[in-house]
């Protein structure tokens, strides 16, 4: 039977419509719920890049053991990036490549993997972008960076990394909320071999680390609002650990940091690269931060100070805590050196195993809570600082532990942290994983 133009165009369309509406049965047409999947990297692609361009939501990419001479940038929410065989799964950036991994995506995880030899960092998570690039970098004198143009990235996991020789960071956290740096290893960097900057409400946790043979092992700036860094072994680099505000980050000043049950010792290192600052021989220094607590950490043998307390440019040091810490055998074991620009105030002590401070006596004075008063400090001298090595010449680090196989199920964000069972920890704290003793 002959079918006129009008009739045709209407089964046509009625078609297009049942095919929309997902057929006769009444779907949605939406395909189904994909399941996650793992990507084998050389099985399934050849290099890491082109396993993580192929991934969804969800899925791992496991890569085998070899050397991988490329950069790699994760832009896929929820992907987990894992090797095989930490110390036989390497990034190598052959000294020529930026960064070796670049998180730009929010809950994503990267783990039981090293990165060496890369210009920039090892790992970077960062919220902040230009042209699909992930930027680690704040305001400078020109630009002011907007953090609401930038908006935090929400949600990462680095866990069972080695970052050995890069640039300028081992692991670099900036612009970033909800995460954890547990297990890693971090030597060889000018800058630090961990860093975490520029976010609010950040509710982030570095645990269990060793930072070894770095300018600074850990450093933290404008970071604020629940920044927990407990049981990391902080010995034989220039400076173990610093928390600071920094005009250069946006949020200054850093607030509410809390500082506990790690061990911070012989931060003396000649083998390491140069501090910017000329710093040498610091354990813990605070800098211009607001409500800093100090807590149980064990600090000995740094030549210069157990803990320095100072300003940074006109913000002054505020409610720094210095409670149960066993600080012995130091340069000096406390020095406040709040300036007279930025006299500090409300620092106190209590609990300490201390002997010798600057200014005399404040242990006895500067009691918990409220602490001292308006004060400025002694300047802080730091003398016969050796000159540094060139960051690809710092000796390697030993190799490092595996992530449990348990540990490959846990999803990227913050962790609990129980703070009443962190106390003092031993003196020998991980040091089956260390190369400096």
């Amino acid at each position: 039977m002959e079918r006129g133009l009008g009739t045709v165009i209407a089964l046509v369309l009625a078609g297009a419509s049942l095919v929309a509406c997902g057929g006769e049965d009444g779907g949605s047409g939406d395909e189904p719920d994909r399941a996650p999947t793992t990507i084998a990297v050389p099985a399934d692609h050849p290099t890491i890049q082109e396993a993580v361009d192929a991934a969804q939501e969800g899925d791992t990419v496991l890569v085998s053991p070899g050397t991988y001479e490329e950069a790699v940038t994760i832009d896929v929410e929820d992907v987990t990036l894992r090797g095989t065989d930490r110390n036989g799964v390497v990034l190598d950036g052959t000294g020529i490549q930026a960064s070796g991994v670049t998180v730009i995506a929010a809950g994503v995880t990267v783990a039981n993997l090293t990165v060496r030899n890369f210009n920039n960092n090892g790992v970077l998570v960062t919220g902040f972008t230009e042209d699909g690039v992930g930027i680690g970098r704040g305001s400078d004198g020109y630009e002011v960076l907007d953090p609401e143009e930038s908006p935090p990235l929400e949600g990462f996991a680095v866990r069972y990394v080695t970052a050995s020789n890069n640039g300028l960071y081992g692991i670099y956290a900036f612009d970033t909320n909800d995460g954890v740096i547990e297990h890693s290893y971090a030597s060889g960097h000018p800058d630090s071999g961990v860093y975490v900057g520029q976010c609010q409400q950040c509710d982030i946790v570095v645990r269990d680390n060793v930072l070894e043979r770095n300018a600074v092992g850990y450093e933290q700036a404008n970071a604020s609002d629940s920044v927990v860094v407990v049981r990391n072994r902080l010995v034989g680099n220039r400076v173990g650990l610093t928390v600071l505000s920094d005009y250069q980050e946006a949020f200054v000043p850093n607030t509410s940091t809390v500082v506990q049950g790690n061990l911070v010792a012989d931060n003396n290192q000649a083998d390491t690269p140069s501090q910017a600052e000329g710093g040498f021989g610091i354990g813990i220094g605070v800098s211009g931060a607001v409500d800093t607590t100090l807590r149980a950490n064990r600090v000995a043998g740094n030549r210069t100070a157990g803990v320095s307390i100072t300003s940074s440019q006109d913000l002054a040091p505020q409610g720094t805590v210095v409670e149960d810490n066993d600080v012995s055998g130091n340069g000096t074991d406390l020095w406040y050196a709040a300036s007279e620009l930025a006299p500090g105030t409300g620092t106190c002590l209590s609990g300490n195993t201390l002997t010798t401070t600057k200014p005399a006596g404040i242990a006895t004075r500067w009691d918990c809570p409220g602490g001292g008063p308006e004060t400025v400090g002694v300047p802080l001298v730091i003398e016969g600082a050796p000159e540094g090595f060139f960051y690809s010449d710092v000796v390697a680090g030993p190799d490092q532990p595996q992530m449990p196989e348990a540990d490959a199920a846990l999803e990227a964000g913050s962790v609990d942290v129980d703070l009443a069972s962190i106390g003092v920890p031993p003196a020998d704290l991980y040091a089956d994983r260390a190369g400096v003793r």
